[in-house]
């Protein structure tokens, strides 16, 4: 008895006939079409196909995160999924230079047929910011419009659910915040840390006193470069001068989580903090990505249509220059090198947490 067997054919499993037949130029109709604008069309097509796989990534990611416990085994998931989502944030980047193979003159050709219609209205990007941590309040808008102004019936109320949901940053900024490594039993790191940056601090005050081979002018402004630099780690150790600078809007994520994350800087040799610390390296890295991805489209407008306003009514490059920084999510994880010390200066980690760092922890 032979057994039937069903096979998948390539163009029906991609659904290559929806695909291909997805284009359709509003300059006209084939050849009667500007011809850059099919390139236009499917460059922003294969956009959004790339962002439904981040929000794809993404979505697993925070699954993973939102667990009370995380497995460590689950860490290096979501190191591997930031990683694949950052290397799809270069592709995205570098598109652009396939999209500006097409001249200003050739664009205008079209631009006119596309108003209202925007960049500014995919939907599935404002996921992917929403998603990360740029909540409403810390948007750049334009036209005095919040940006959900751009969507109605079930895609507004997707986007105001995701609003209200927990972000990628708030689920790290919680895991940073239940790394036990901050005080265990006698060793109290934000304490071993504040002596060990005295220390060093006293040492460079006493080196630049000491030297014959700079001017008194030159020793004052060095020392109260020094000084300066006391102040701000003094600030950022204070858990009370912290909690104010995040009331004043000049940091976002806690105390507890900023010092854990500190710590895995500081000791990421140590085996069981090295994928902590590729996980926040990734989502630096992350946060670089789109600052580029939107800098480099900043920079395309700006060659095509100059000060032109955006189809979409924004003030166009005006707008994105604006984003590029205003729209960071994860400053404060980056923000960190600026308290790095050197491997000379870092405390002593006694061996009984070093036997911990090095393979397992349990209370």
């Amino acid at each position: 008895m032979s057994e039937k067997t069903s096979a998948i054919h390539y163009i029906n499993y991609l659904e290559l006939e929806k695909i291909l037949n997805a284009q359709h130029p509003v300059s006209g109709n084939t050849k009667e079409a500007a011809h850059e604008e099919t390139l236009f069309i499917i460059i922003h097509q294969t956009y959004e196909l790339w962002f439904k796989q981040i929000l794809h990534e993404m979505q697993s990611i925070v699954d993973l995160l939102k667990s009370k416990k995380i497995d460590e085994s689950s860490i290096g998931i979501v190191v591997n999924r930031m990683e694949r989502i950052n290397k799809i944030m270069d592709t995205l980047i570098n598109q652009i230079e396939i999209l500006e193979t097409m001249t200003s003159l050739d664009f205008l050709n079209f631009r006119n047929h596309l108003s209202p219609a925007s960049g500014f209205q995919s939907h599935q990007f404002r996921k992917i910011e929403i998603m990360s941590g740029l909540k409403i309040k810390q948007r750049h808008e334009f036209g005095g419009c919040p940006y959900h102004a751009q969507f109605e019936g079930e895609k507004k109320e997707e986007v105001m659910e995701l609003e209200n949901n927990e972000s990628l940053f708030n689920l790290i900024e919680k895991w940073l915040e239940r790394i036990p490594f901050l005080k265990i039993e006698d060793f109290d790191f934000i304490k071993k840390y504040e002596e060990s940056v005295n220390k060093m601090i006293q040492k460079e005050v006493s080196i630049i006193k000491d030297s014959n081979l700079i001017n008194k002018t030159e020793r004052d402004i060095r020392l109260k470069m020094i000084n300066e630099n006391k102040k701000y780690f003094e600030r950022v150790l204070n858990e009370q001068d912290h909690n104010q600078a995040i009331n004043d809007g000049e940091t976002s994520l806690s105390y507890k989580a900023t010092m854990s994350a500190l710590l895995i800087n500081l000791y990421r040799d140590e085996p069981i903090l090295h994928l902590p610390y590729k996980l926040l390296q990734n989502l630096i890295e992350f946060d670089h990505k789109i600052a580029t991805w939107r800098f480099r489209h900043m920079q395309m407008v700006e060659k095509m249509l100059g000060q032109k306003i955006g189809t979409g009514g924004s003030s166009g490059q005006g707008y994105l220059k604006e984003t590029v920084d205003k729209h960071k999510i994860f400053t404060d994880l980056a923000n960190i090198s600026t308290l790095l010390i050197s491997r000379s200066e870092l405390p002593a980690l006694p061996d009984k947490i070093k036997k911990s760092l090095g393979f397992n922890y349990s209370k």
